[in-house]
């Protein structure tokens, strides 16, 4: 038979768990609305961005093409960055991009080519590490940062082009998760060097311009633009990814601990009416013993 103050004891630990994890869900909550909507109010410039550019690079995608839209060549040496959160009780939120990442390198390492990892976020440093130990070239500390902006993505993407422009790699791709709603958010991988078209993007062909100095110096300027506006809009939707699968976790987090109160408190009470029967038992058969 359970021990009655070890079963209570019990029941006091899942009932502090559970204020915790309804807590945190709160906080998540009020975090997800601020991010969410920063999240949603980036796509239309992002996806305004991405056509021009594509509508540039089809204009200049010749010889004089630069390097960030042209490549250098060859695909031999891939540089996967990798998204994640500082923080982790957010469901699978970290180890669905550890794990699209990891797939990525594999398919890559599979047919022959050179494989780099530069993490951003505590969670994916510390799963990508444990399998592409060799593969780690750096990591991107935002634990410090309360509210991410677009001076974290430029610090970022100033990385990402350093290295690129010292022959570091040749194609660079990020991995961050796209927000759809509380429930679901997709792990995404994004090609941003040399520079790609995302997909359903559509260049701005019903509208001509007239360029100044030329296509080719202004892809110059708005390339490494274009890699710190991808690196940022996937940082804003990971930002809401993140606390959506925050809420999400603590909510069945919170409904399980009350499941688990409910079960211990009637094998509590099923104990007590057996320690009372027994007593009961007991008294009765010394009164008829006398």
């Amino acid at each position: 038979m359970p021990n009655l103050k070890d079963l209570k004891n019990r029941i006091e630990s899942v009932k502090s768990t559970r204020k915790i994890t309804k807590a945190m869900q709160m906080v998540a909550a009020a975090k997800l609305r601020r991010a969410q909507d920063a999240a949603e109010m980036s796509r239309p410039y992002t996806e305004r961005f991405n056509a021009v550019m594509a509508g540039l690079a089809a204009a200049a995608g010749g010889e004089g093409a630069p390097k960030l839209l042209s490549g250098t060549g060859s695909d031999q040496v891939h540089l996967l960055v990798v998204m994640t959160a500082e923080r982790g009780l957010c469901g699978g939120f970290n180890g669905n991009i550890s794990k699209l990442a990891r797939s990525h390198a594999a398919e890559l390492e599979a047919a022959g080519k050179t494989v780099k990892v530069l993490t951003v976020g505590k969670k994916g440093r510390d799963a990508i590490r444990r399998d592409l130990e060799d593969s780690f070239v750096g990591h991107v500390d935002l634990s410090e940062v309360k509210r991410v902006g677009y001076d974290n993505a430029q610090d970022i993407a100033r990385d990402v082009l350093n290295r690129f422009d010292a022959g570091e790699f040749d194609v660079a791709t990020i991995f961050y998760a796209k927000f759809q709603n509380v429930v679901t958010q997709i792990p995404t991988a994004q090609q941003i060097i040399p520079f790609s078209v995302p997909e359903g993007t559509e260049a701005d062909e019903g509208t001509l311009y007239d360029y100044e100095p030329s296509e080719e110096a202004i892809l110059a300027d708005l390339l490494p633009r274009g890699v710190a506006t991808a690196i940022f809009s996937a940082l804003l939707e990971n930002g809401a990814s993140e606390q959506g699968a925050r809420m999400s976790a603590m909510d069945n987090a919170t409904r399980n601990a009350g499941e688990m109160i409910d079960k211990l408190t009637i094998e509590f009470n099923r104990s007590r009416q057996a320690v009372i029967t027994n007593e009961l038992i007991e008294i009765i058969s010394g009164a008829e013993a006398l």
